[in-house]
This record gives C-alpha cells, structure tokens and sequence, in this order.
C-alpha cells in the first residue's frame, strides 16, 4: 500500500470515471450545446443510463492492469 500514497493516489489514470467513462458520457451528452443545466443534466442522466454493463465491467475488470502500469510509471504519464 505505501506505493499507492502521494501522487498516485490522485492519478487520473486509476479513476475509472477519467479514463473511461467520462469520454463516453462526453461523446453521447455533449455534442450539442445544451440551453440550461437541466438539459445538460438530462442528457447525461441519458447517457449514463445507455452505458452498456459490460463497459462498465470491462472498465474495473482493467483497473488491476492500469494500477501496475502507474506503478511501472512511478505515478507518471502512461497509456
């Protein structure tokens, strides 16, 4: 665990919602300007509830890969 302390622990690469799902979200919800919050809200509501279940599995089935590649990295950039 001491591994995981300092920078690691805030990596955008072990945050499934920043490496996976938000371009999702961001592809289906907002590709259109949206008037008011309460349609930017419904519209990712929408989005969020076409996420098939396998990505979402598929995304935290990935996470034990991604944590050794960002401890490989030493909490740096990696793909």
């Amino acid at each position: 665990m001491r591994a995981l302390r300092g920078k690691y622990i805030y990596s955008t690469d072990l945050n499934p919602l920043d490496y996976s799902i938000w371009s999702i979200l961001e592809e289906k919800a907002c590709s259109k300007p949206h008037p008011n919050l309460d349609s930017l809200k419904k519209a990712l509501t929408k989005a969020w509830n076409e996420i098939p279940l396998e990505t979402l599995i598929k995304t935290v089935d990935d996470f034990p890969k991604r944590l050794a590649a960002c401890i490989a990295a030493n909490g740096e950039y990696f793909e």
